[in-house]
């Protein structure tokens, strides 16, 4: 209902549309077609096989400007975890690390990192066809940077390459750039409400996908719970102290009485 009164019941309603659409292609497409078997296949070989600790979100949209943290929790907090649906512990990891940002802020942020690291960081790209609001060649100079990134990080730049633009040979070897870093490009139209709700349902069915392969329950979050117990019982603390190192360890009893001897000034 908030939802709804915010965007409109025209936008509400197709919105719902993106979403049913993409769930009917979940249920009806050929696996060596489904979106959300595929990428949720990628992210199990990198992750399991290559050793991939993290995945990042980068939309060339500032309208989806937090797309990633919405999708960070819905990943995280679905497939992160350690125990199998039958109770044993699971011998290989699950979840990755999921962030990012607009793709506009992160080239110069971290995109460093992405091509010339030393961590493998598998990545999808998110682009439109067309702007929302087109305002000269802003959105060919933003599509341009989105190909030019992920054709850098698939295929980078040899130190011939970079010697033969005459760059001096004391710099060559920071100028090269190995290549064969993966990526997704997801691309659609336009960024409408349709649009949105296929794109959120593509990555809750490629965690759902995830969540099977892995064998974990992807609906239940019980690792949240073990905080919240403490915090009510460090909340009683607050008001009564005595007796708080047979409640907590050195460390957290330390944190809390410094925290009461100064929260007032």
């Amino acid at each position: 209902l908030p939802v709804m009164a915010a965007i409109g019941a025209a936008n509400f309603m197709e919105m719902l549309d993106g979403f049913h659409r993409m769930d009917r292609h979940f249920a009806e497409a050929p696996f060596e077609r489904n979106m959300p078997v595929i990428l949720g296949l990628l992210g199990v070989w990198y992750g399991n096989f290559f050793g991939a600790q993290t995945h990042a979100l980068l939309p060339y949209d500032q309208y989806l400007h937090r797309f990633a943290a919405h999708i960070q929790q819905l990943d995280m907090e679905s497939n992160g975890k350690s125990t199998a649906r039958d109770g044993l512990r699971v011998a290989y990891d699950t979840g990755p690390i999921i962030w990012g940002e607009p793709g506009t802020n992160g080239q110069h942020a971290f995109f460093q990192l992405l091509h010339q690291g030393t961590r493998l960081v598998p990545a999808d790209f998110i682009g439109f066809c067309r702007p929302r609001h087109p305002i000269g060649d802003h959105h060919d100079k933003l599509m341009a940077n989105m190909f030019a990134q992920t054709e850098a990080l698939a295929f980078g730049r040899t130190a011939e390459e970079v010697a033969a633009e005459g760059v001096v040979p004391e710099l060559v070897p920071h100028r090269t750039f190995d290549g064969n870093r993966p990526s997704n490009t997801i691309m659609a139209d336009e960024l409408r409400p349709a649009t949105l709700g296929a794109l959120v349902a593509l990555y809750e069915h490629k965690v759902f996908v995830q969540g099977t392969i892995w064998n974990v329950n992807s609906f239940d979050q019980w690792g949240v719970q073990l905080g919240k117990t403490l915090a009510d019982r460090i909340l009683r603390d607050f008001s009564d102290s005595s007796g708080l190192e047979t409640r907590h360890d050195s460390s957290t009893c330390g944190l809390i009485r410094r925290y009461l001897k100064r929260r007032h000034g």
